[in-house]
């Protein structure tokens, strides 16, 4: 993978699982963002309403390579 590399941050969201957080911020980082590698998973969270799990919230670093 020799190349320039640049990483962003983003969320994502999901109310079924973390994995489908996951999924759903890959595939709308994908409508912009060229060339993504790689992502890492840098914060996991999730909201609470009524003592029940309302949503699922992921934090990623998303690497993809700088053209040029």
């Amino acid at each position: 993978m020799s190349g320039t590399y640049k990483k962003i941050e983003i969320v994502g969201t999901s109310p079924v699982s973390i994995s489908e957080a996951i999924k759903s911020a890959v595939r709308e980082a994908g409508r912009t963002v060229r060339h993504m590698n790689w992502f890492e998973v840098v914060e996991t969270r999730g909201r609470i309403a009524d003592g029940n799990v309302e949503e699922f919230q992921v934090t990623l670093l998303i690497g993809f390579k700088l053209e040029g």
